[in-house]
């Protein structure tokens, strides 16, 4: 099995930006952690981390007969990005949506997400943890 993960704008800034709301540990160790999760469950991954929505578009296309899952956390494109929905439903590649913050209890206009209209599931609020949660569920997902 082979996943795509992929991060939207500013991921890559973990442990610097808003640590009390993100967290203290950096994209390095959110790499490590979903490599590691990908690995125990014999899981082939590809990390994928933009700034640009057009980049992200490109890759969800890319994953088209080429990864079996993607995990995705838009960032702030979840609440913006037609675009990258329009891609998830153009690939039909089963999708978990994941935020490392609960997103239901912040700001009224992160209270919508396009790409929850794709997604088999939603995890959010557990921290880089949640990226473990996504990947699991994935794999169960798909091997029923």
């Amino acid at each position: 099995m082979k996943f795509l993960i992929i991060n939207g704008p500013n991921i890559n800034l973990l442990g610097l930006r808003e640590p009390q709301i993100y967290g203290t540990q950096n994209y390095a160790s959110l790499c490590s952690l979903v490599r590691n999760a990908c690995k125990e469950l014999d899981i082939e991954c590809e990390l994928f981390q933009s700034n640009h929505e057009g980049a992200i578009v490109d890759k969800i296309q890319d994953a088209y007969q080429n990864f079996d899952g993607i995990v995705i956390n838009p960032a702030a494109y979840t609440h913006t990005s037609i675009a990258i929905l329009d891609a998830l439903k153009a690939v039909g590649v089963p999708t978990v949506e994941v935020h490392i913050s609960d997103v239901s209890r912040r700001e009224d206009f992160r209270q919508i997400s396009y790409v929850s209209k794709v997604a088999i599931k939603t995890i959010m609020g557990q921290g880089i943890d949640g990226y473990r949660q996504a990947i699991e569920y994935l794999n169960e997902y798909l091997s029923k």
